[in-house]
Formats: structure tokens, sequence, C-alpha cells
């Protein structure tokens, strides 16, 4: 199994930055892809960002030029950092790990999507 845990978020001022974490653990895994999701109240959840595994990033149209998303050299970490901060950018912010799980001896891999627990952002003055 794959565990996520995300950190970092917070309340902050409209035009401020924020820092968010999620780290990957577990065994019998590799990382395929990374991302960011976030929810806000009364609306669906919607891609922020997102990288693979060879490092290619795609952004929300919403957040490009503000917001930049990387990982770790290991690639079982994936940070957002969130600048010029507006209050629509409040929401739950979920980080999403695209996975391939390696059961053991001659087991077939198999690819599995896994969610952190949620790390809310609030932006308001």
């Amino acid at each position: 199994q794959v565990q996520l845990v995300e950190s970092g978020g917070g309340l902050v001022q409209p035009g401020g930055s924020l820092r968010l974490s999620c780290v990957a653990s577990g065994s019998g895994f590799s990382i395929n892809a990374m991302g960011w999701y976030r929810q806000a109240p009364g609306k669906e959840r919607d891609l922020v960002a997102h990288i693979t595994s060879g490092g290619t990033t795609h952004y929300a149209d919403s957040v490009k030029g503000r917001f930049t998303i990387s990982r770790d050299n290991a690639g079982n970490s994936v940070y957002l950092q969130m600048n010029s901060l507006k209050p629509e950018d409040t929401a739950v912010y979920s980080c999403n790990a695209a996975v391939t799980i390696y059961p053991g001896a001659g087991q077939i891999p198999y690819r599995n999507d896994y969610w952190g627990q949620g790390t809310q952002v609030a932006v308001s003055s």
C-alpha cells in the first residue's frame, strides 16, 4: 500500500504565498506521476497541477504563472509553490499519486491511484 501525507496548508492574505508538500511512503511501488487537485465548497474537484516521472508538468489555466509544481530527486515527494494567491484559490488541496504496484515474485504489477487526506488553503483578508 501507498500512503500520501500532505502538509503546508493554512490561511493567507490575497497576494501571499504558500508551499504545499506531499510525501509518498510504502513499499513495492514506483510513482508514474503525481498531482495536486483542489475542491472548493459546492464545486467539483479539479486538477491544479501535474508532474510525470519524466518531469513533464501541466497546469490548470487558472494557476499558470502563479503556481509551480516540483518533486524531489527520489521522486516520492511533490511540492506546490503557490504565489500571488487569490480568494478564488480557497479550497481543500489533495495530492494524488499514480503508481505501479509490484506485489512480489511471480505476480503481475498493476497500476493504482492514491490520494492524500487533503489540506485546507484559505485566502482571505
